[in-house]
């Protein structure tokens, strides 16, 4: 048997009373916005990847956004975040061909897509008008 507290029996009973819709459902609304924006990191890897450009894959990519932060970058953080993005449609991969000096291994390239590139954008654009509005910041450049 389950005992609710009162405020929880009053929330649950105000629920039954006025059900949610599921894009009226926080839960949901978060779950879409997660799908939908950058995180930090990956916004670096979007960006390591486009200036990169086509062909990059995972090593150059963590090296890149190591040189920019002076941090150490975690390989298969950078892959994770790939995955994300490729999943998110921001990017695309393809398989190489073998090579001996992999011991047979394929790399794994990946290269932004339209999509990605105009996520990329408004991202930049939102950083940075966020960024503006910062007193003392002077657009970003302390």
């Amino acid at each position: 048997m389950t005992v609710l507290t009162v405020p929880a029996l009053q929330a649950f009973q105000a629920l039954q009373r006025f059900p949610l819709q599921p894009s009226a459902n926080l839960f949901y609304k978060d779950e879409q916005m997660a799908r939908e924006f950058l995180s930090n990191f990956e916004f670096m890897v979007l960006l390591a990847l486009i200036q990169i450009g086509d062909e990059a894959y995972g090593v150059p990519i963590a090296a890149a956004i190591e040189e920019t932060t002076k941090r150490p970058v975690s390989l298969g953080s950078v892959y994770a975040a790939l995955e994300r993005l490729e999943s998110k449609e921001f990017i695309a991969s393809r398989i190489g061909d073998p090579t001996p000096a992999r011991g047979g291994r394929a790399k794994r390239h990946f290269r932004v897509t339209a999509r990605g590139l105009r996520e990329a954008k408004a991202a930049g654009r939102a950083f940075s008008k966020l960024w503006a509005g910062i007193p003392g910041f002077e657009g970003g450049q302390s």
